[in-house]
């Protein structure tokens, strides 16, 4: 996902990502640890993901409180 569809989205649909993307990061972490997987650079790309989606929901709230 890119930040210019993170910036489209509505914050509750960011919200419902998140816990998606959170999930399947767990679910990828497990499976990797349990045996090797095929690509283990997603585990990196899914963390990055995740950083974006809380950023962009931080500096709306931030724009919210101002």
């Amino acid at each position: 996902m890119k930040k210019e569809e993170i910036k489209e989205m509505t914050t509750a649909d960011l919200l419902e990502r998140l816990a998606q993307m959170e999930k399947t990061q767990l679910q990828l972490i497990a499976n990797h640890t349990v045996s090797a997987i095929d690509n283990p650079a997603s585990i990196t790309k899914g963390r990055k993901e995740i950083a974006r989606v809380k950023t962009e929901l931080r500096a709306r709230e931030i724009a919210a409180a101002k």
